[in-house]
């Protein structure tokens, strides 16, 4: 019996095999332009264009390096990266990945030690790094949810915590054409690239 196709071509020309993916086969430009058309939210937020996954993950690692103004630029990379995979498995909300399992999670890992070690972070962060990255995370998901998806405050600090209140005076969410998420994403890789060297 013929096995399925596992593999996605890439806009570089790059053939990234899901089941064993390897990290000469990542480059940026299709992270970055995956990632600026995945939308947040399964695309239920306010505006003319969708909230990406690109914006994001440029937000999480914004308020991470808030939270953490002393912490390595590598785990400012992995801030930046913490959604990467999403440029090729999409962005599931997180019901359905609990009703997927953990061949997701599995996926997901497996793409993550990949996109880490091309852009030169260990394939597993430390877990208290982790915890940091999600807590950012976290920060970022009260702000859309509030600010773009139709959640009440209350419902927002059920489902993700309750924020320190200078993250909703100091930060904005945007929403904009995926060309200059792109860009913005693009460039943001590059000077944290050029800072770990």
């Amino acid at each position: 019996m013929k096995q399925p196709r596992a593999w996605q071509r890439m806009l570089s020309g790059r053939r990234l095999d899901l089941l064993d993916p390897t990290p000469m086969d990542i480059e940026i430009e299709d992270i970055a332009h995956g990632l600026a058309f995945v939308a947040r939210w399964n695309g239920q937020t306010i505006g003319d264009w969708p909230y990406s996954v690109a914006e994001h993950s440029l937000l999480v690692e914004e308020i991470f390096r808030m939270q953490n103004p002393s912490a390595p630029v590598k785990w400012q990379m992995a801030a930046l990266l913490h959604d990467a995979p999403e440029y090729v498995i999409g962005d599931m909300i997180s019901p359905v990945k609990a009703a997927v399992g953990p061949s997701y999670g599995e996926l997901d890992t497996r793409l993550t030690a990949a996109i880490h070690i091309r852009f030169g972070v260990p394939a597993q962060i430390p877990a208290t790094i982790k915890k940091k990255i999600k807590a950012a995370d976290k920060v970022s998901a009260w702000l859309e949810a509030t600010r773009i998806a139709g959640f009440t405050e209350a419902e927002a600090t059920k489902l993700f915590g309750k924020i320190d209140p200078v993250y909703a005076e100091k930060l904005d969410i945007h929403l904009r054409p995926p060309v200059e998420v792109r860009r913005d994403f693009t460039a943001r890789h590059a000077e944290l690239l050029a800072a770990l060297k």
